[in-house]
């Protein structure tokens, strides 16, 4: 017999659940977009198998598709429960699992439908939480065949993905920052390690774009790094929020774009209506921030050659030589950094900042003692007293 009621989990639920494995039951190329994060993959069909089934449905018939996904199905229903019991620390059956996706659809498409009932379900510690695209067939009925063999603690995700994607859209469309303090400076003077002492004072104080899109937000902000997709970048932006405080947030100034993701209109309000501080740094300290971070992993030289190359295009029309590309090889890393801040990256910035008002310009050289005078001036200027007072160092 097929269960009757199966658990569901609300979307929201997701972000209280305690020692949970969450399992994403959707194609590879669906995952590869954007997931829970912490999500395993364990897709119920490849992405051919996914696109065969979404073709009949569209354009034979539901019941033709119903039909392909059962034969898939039933072909490799082992390896499919086996990678949900390694995802959720359960062991794997030796029960009769073709049978049993015989037996519950060999009624056919409208009744199984029908007899794949949620209820809501709270949250308990240890769940194996499933979710499909729609919380449609996919984790209904790997949540019904759990049920059959006996698992307890799985519940699924009503409406899947895209119901707890829509919430998140939602929440940022909705945010509204408190005064903003936004982090202006010349490439290397160490902005982001300010930001992390921030965080480190005043947690919840903070909202690190670049490291949410995994990007510099530069020609080179990719290297040493694995850039987020757009829906990946608001998802974790959107599971930030509810983190910060009320009271201030700092956050780095950007353009628009950081690397290949777009600001969400709330957040880009924020940056555009926010006080600008202008962090700086002497040169020589500039050239050490970038070399720790661009050059502390030796496979992120490999990333910088066609990068660099590509700057070289853009530089040899000035006359400049060696090339970028030649000074990395022959080691000169310092030169390197130091003429791509001068020639490059500074008249850039400089092009940018034009006819900006600056509150305030502190030195960048030691990170804490900035982020404890941004913090003194932000508690100065909204009148703001305990959370200000910063932690301890």
């Amino acid at each position: 017999m097929i269960p009757a009621e199966l658990p569901a989990l609300a979307p929201a639920q997701l972000e209280v659940l305690v020692d949970a494995h969450v399992v994403d039951l959707r194609a590879p190329v669906e995952f590869a977009q954007d997931h829970w994060p912490g999500a395993r993959n364990v897709p119920l069909f490849d992405d051919a198998q996914r696109a065969l089934v979404g073709t009949l449905y569209r354009q034979t018939s539901p019941d033709a598709a119903f039909e392909a996904a059962r034969g898939v199905v039933r072909a490799q229903v082992r390896p499919f429960v086996a990678g949900l019991a390694a995802c959720g620390g359960r062991s794997a059956t030796a029960l009769a699992l073709e049978q049993l996706v015989d037996e519950f659809t060999s009624t056919g498409l409208s009744a199984l439908r029908e007899a794949l009932v949620t209820v809501p379900a709270p949250v308990r510690a240890g769940m194996l939480v499933l979710y499909c695209q729609r919380g449609g067939m996919r984790s209904r009925s790997a949540t019904a065949l759990l049920g059959r063999l006996g698992w307890e603690r799985v519940a699924l995700v009503e409406g899947g993905y895209k119901a707890w994607r829509l919430a998140l859209v939602e929440r940022l469309a909705a945010w509204r920052a408190p005064r903003t303090f936004v982090l202006r400076g010349l490439t290397g003077v160490g902005k982001t390690l300010v930001l992390r002492e921030l965080e480190r004072l005043a947690p919840g104080s903070t909202l690190d774009l670049e490291d949410l899109a995994q990007h510099r937000s530069s020609v080179l902000g990719m290297v040493g790094r694995t850039p987020r997709t757009q829906k990946q970048f608001e998802t974790q932006l959107a599971l930030r929020l509810p983190h910060l405080r009320n009271y201030v947030l700092f956050i780095e100034g950007e353009s628009r774009k950081v690397g290949s993701v777009i600001v969400p209109p709330s957040v880009w309000s924020a940056m555009t209506g926010g006080d600008n501080l202008e962090l700086f740094a002497p040169l020589e300290r500039r050239v050490d921030v970038l070399l720790d971070d661009y050059l502390e992993d030796p496979h992120q030289r490999v990333q910088l050659e066609p990068q660099l190359a590509f700057l070289d295009e853009r530089l040899r029309a000035r006359g400049f030589a060696p090339s970028l590309v030649d000074l990395l090889r022959q080691g000169r890393e310092r030169e390197l950094v130091a003429r791509l801040l001068e020639h490059y990256y500074d008249p850039l910035y400089r092009h940018s900042e034009q006819g900006r008002t600056l509150q305030l310009r502190v030195d960048a050289s030691d990170p804490r003692a900035a982020a404890q005078r941004l913090l003194d001036f932000a508690r100065a200027s909204s009148g703001a007293a305990a959370p200000y007072a910063g932690r301890s160092p």
